[in-house]
């Protein structure tokens, strides 16, 4: 069995898709590329691939990540030939490379996940700059998100690893996020961007980057 690691980019096309519309979108593209995948066993078998860290819907990314199981060995070159031409618009990908079958799933390898935020407001630049800094020198954030099964309470500021302000024009900002995405919890920018202040949901939110733990 053979693993490659896609990296891809996620556009303005596809961003209110699913998560697992988005994995099945990959299975079809994989199927009339005729790549040679590797399937899972049981009743009902299915194309072994994962995502790295789910997207939310209306999210962008340019840095997504997918391993896929091959039964036989395929070039990057071709692999990327081959996809290029059934993925849709939306989705390009960057890089193909191997990675050993042995290693830890995508999922456990995640850490962090950066994001740049983009958010309607009149506010200066200084009092960004300050919601930030005194939202950094927190040392807990209670907060509440409601769901269909109910209400989880947690601590916010744990799923903070760093804030920064990237810039400001007459009507919005910009934020960069760095917020943690691992078995303990995952960090959502809309829940960061009301913590700062701001009760609107952002205009736009872009993925710039994925840590991956050493593996």
């Amino acid at each position: 069995m053979y693993r490659r690691r896609v990296k891809f980019t996620r556009g303005e096309e596809i961003k209110f898709i699913s998560h697992l519309d988005l994995i099945r979108l990959w299975q079809r593209a994989l199927h009339r590329a005729r790549l040679p995948l590797s399937y899972s066993k049981g009743f009902t078998p299915h194309p072994r691939i994962s995502l790295a860290v789910p997207l939310a819907i209306g999210v962008t990314s340019e840095t997504e990540l997918i391993d896929i199981y091959l039964e036989r060995p395929v070039s990057p070159h071709f692999f990327s030939a081959a996809m290029e031409q059934q993925l849709p618009r939306g989705i390009g990908i960057i890089q193909v490379y191997p990675i050993a079958s042995h290693l830890p799933s995508l999922q456990s390898q995640a850490s962090l996940a950066e994001y740049a935020v983009t958010i309607a407001t009149d506010k200066e630049a200084t009092e960004v700059e300050s919601a930030i800094v005194s939202l950094l020198s927190s040392e807990h954030l209670p907060w509440q998100h409601r769901r269909d099964i109910g209400t989880r309470s947690y601590d916010l500021r744990l799923l903070i690893s760093h804030l920064w302000l990237i810039g400001c024009d007459r009507s919005t900002c910009k934020i960069g996020m760095s917020l943690r995405c691992d078995s303990s919890g995952t960090g959502r920018p809309e829940q960061v961007s009301r913590a700062l202040g701001f009760p609107k949901i952002p205009q736009a939110i872009h993925r710039t980057g994925l840590t991956l733990k050493p593996a």
